[in-house]
């Protein structure tokens, strides 16, 4: 049977690390003197941090083993319920008064989708502001690999988590320990962060602004504090965005090795390269399709690149209005979006190792086709691709069409047109943040109805989780039935 009590003690431990991470917005809206949203904050940090610390001490698992079904399962649960205690501070302070808008504000937050149901953004507290910038960062790298970093945990038994948190269809260790992984991890992650807030302060960007676009751009998420994005600061602020745009939707594993001076094997590196040249060539075809709207290369090569690298990162931060471009450039754009970053990154989408291991079976099943007798082996990376790594990689890819699909049938009940609809189902599953036309850059989700608003949600949460965590944790098979596994070792 599943583990439910190690299950709640896994919550347990969120709600109480959620409660402290808290602890920052409300310093911001302290320090503001916004007495409205601190309040509200303090608020959620007594109700988080009470329900956390009494879950941990009213329940003692019999067994602290955590399988793989639990790992989806606390994924799962841990999401959902850090979504909804974190959307509490904008709908006790007033500032969303409908608390479904807020989850949804919320679930894009820590989702690093940046889709928005505000229309005036420029009227938030900057506490708030702070808070939804970041919850990016919390959810870029996985809150669940944050407390596995700093609570003393079993390791071995906590893999199944990680899996079910990060990005990409492979997860392994830097190094033995999962907790000295997790460690690293964030230590790069926070380093880079730091980096970026420091080259915007040199550029004149405020302090408020430089720490909450940091924030956004870590976590690939975009939400912006101002009405035109990043439209408003100047050509060397948006440089440096491109540029950690970049960094942060590559493989956090070629950092380490970096640091490691293992040079070749970031050389050889095949994703990363791969990625790099997409981004270029994009950005080459839309620069040349635009240069008529500005005249001259650099504005035209400097949005091209920075939407690019916005889009495909899954950022969703926006230089310009791009629902103005030319078809050209929206349908590039409009691809780049199912594409996403690399596999171990913080961006979203079907990231760029799927995409690479479908491109390369499809070109084998073809080899066959009209060799039937040879055999041929799928490589990634100079090693062999296992068929059962193939058939995931394969299923998932039908899922996630299948869920693009359905989202996007459930939209079109709404009276908006095609592209509006279709954009924004793209756009959630694949954690995005803006689309076209109405929900555009310079737009919004606001004008959705509360039902759909639930389904974008939940869209959301699907395209951040990679679908079979959250799939999994609801099938009641999951919960009721007993498994061989329990007998066996764990992982």
């Amino acid at each position: 049977m599943m583990n439910r009590r190690m299950i709640l003690i896994r919550i347990g431990q969120m709600l109480i690390l959620e409660s402290i991470l808290l602890l920052l917005p409300l310093i911001v809206s302290l320090i503001y003197q916004e007495w409205s949203s601190l309040t509200a904050f303090a608020e959620t940090m007594g109700i988080t941090a009470v329900l956390g610390i009494l879950t941990i001490l009213l329940i003692k698992p019999h067994s602290q083993v955590i399988y793989a079904r639990e790992g989806f399962a606390i994924v799962s649960a841990a999401w959902i319920l850090l979504s909804l205690f974190g959307a509490l501070p904008f709908f006790i302070s007033g500032e969303i008064p409908n608390y479904i808008d807020a989850v949804f504000e919320t679930v894009s937050g820590f989702t690093t989708t940046g889709a928005t149901i505000l229309t005036d953004v420029e009227k938030m507290s900057h506490g708030m502001l702070f808070w939804r910038s970041f919850t990016h960062w919390i959810g870029g790298m996985g809150v669940l690999v944050l407390i596995m970093a700093i609570v003393p945990t079993d390791s071995g038994r906590s893999i199944h988590i990680m899996r079910a948190e990060m990005a990409g269809p492979v997860i392994g260790k830097l190094v033995p320990k999962l907790k000295d992984t997790a460690k690293i991890l964030y230590i790069l992650y926070l380093v880079l962060t730091v980096l970026q807030a420091i080259l915007l302060l040199l550029g004149g960007m405020p302090l408020f602004d430089s720490a909450v676009h940091a924030l956004g751009t870590a976590g690939t998420g975009g939400f912006g504090i101002k009405a035109d994005s990043i439209a408003s600061y100047s050509p060397y602020l948006q440089w440096v965005i491109i540029v950690f745009m970049y960094l942060f939707s590559l493989n956090f594993n070629l950092y380490y090795l970096l640091i490691l001076r293992k040079f070749v094997s970031v050389v050889k590196n095949t994703e990363l390269w791969v990625y790099t040249a997409i981004v270029f060539i994009s950005s080459a075809f839309i620069t040349y399709n635009i240069f008529p709207v500005y005249g001259n290369f650099h504005d035209s090569f400097r949005h091209a690149m920075f939407q690019v690298l916005s889009i495909s990162s899954t950022s969703g931060f926006s230089s310009a209005d791009f629902n103005t471009w030319p078809t050209l450039s929206k349908a590039i754009l409009f691809l780049l979006m199912f594409m996403g970053g690399c596999a171990g990154s913080t961006a979203g989408g079907l990231k760029m190792s799927r995409v690479m291991l479908l491109s390369k079976t499809v070109r084998r099943d073809i080899g066959h086709l009209l060799h039937p007798r040879s055999v041929s082996a799928v490589k990634f990376e100079g090693k062999t691709v296992d068929n059962n790594t193939i058939q995931s990689v394969s299923a998932y890819f039908v899922l996630y069409i299948f869920l693009n699909a359905c989202t996007f049938f459930i939209l079109s009940f709404e009276p908006f047109d095609m592209e509006t609809n279709l954009s924004a189902a793209v756009s959630c599953v694949n954690n995005v943040g803006p689309g076209f036309s109405v929900v555009g850059p310079m737009g919004s989700y606001e004008g959705y109805s509360d039902f759909s608003t639930v389904v974008l949600t939940v869209a959301m949460l699907f395209g951040r989780l990679e679908i079979y965590p959250l799939l999994l944790a609801l099938s009641p098979r999951s919960w009721f039935t007993r498994s061989n596994i329990h007998r066996r070792r764990p992982a």
